[in-house]
């Protein structure tokens, strides 16, 4: 697979909560990070990481949202194992049937089908209000040891 092949399976995979498939887009060692993350980074290297962070982070999400990608443009790069994607998770709050957008930036890289690298820049605070979880990082952002890191 191309990587952006791979990053649309991996983009389309999260809205379609397919959370068994996606840790097989990446390689066994790889480097996932989430350098936006307001609970802090907490990088993902192996598919067993990725298989955990899937597999507690989907669901819990998808209780509460829905959401497809949308304004999917992904720039090549002059290294062929390397993309750019810029795209918006938009979608409805369950509880209250409210519209939300989420945009963001991957900076992907594939070698030999598999994603070994990622950079997700994504907009959690969007994610955070539309799951009804401001007042968990408020309390995290004024004692950080009193809640459990989410992303």
């Amino acid at each position: 697979m191309t990587p952006e092949e791979l990053f649309l399976k991996l983009v389309h995979g999260v809205a379609d909560r397919d959370f068994a498939v996606l840790p097989g887009l990446y390689a066994e060692q790889t480097d996932v990070r989430h350098p936006m993350n307001p609970y802090g980074d907490h990088p993902l290297l192996t598919r067993a990481a990725l298989e955990e962070h899937f597999g507690v982070n989907g669901p819990r999400v998808s209780e509460v949202v829905r959401f497809q990608p949308a304004n999917i443009r992904v720039h090549q790069t002059a290294d062929p194992e390397v993309i750019v994607a810029e795209f918006e998770y938009a979608g409805t709050v369950l509880a209250t049937g409210e519209p939300f957008t989420a945009p963001a930036i991957f900076v992907l890289r594939v070698r030999d089908g598999l994603i070994v690298e990622s950079r997700d820049y994504i907009d959690h605070l969007a994610m955070i209000r539309a799951r009804g979880q401001v007042d968990q990082l408020i309390t995290h952002l004024r004692e950080p040891s009193a809640t459990p890191a989410t992303s």
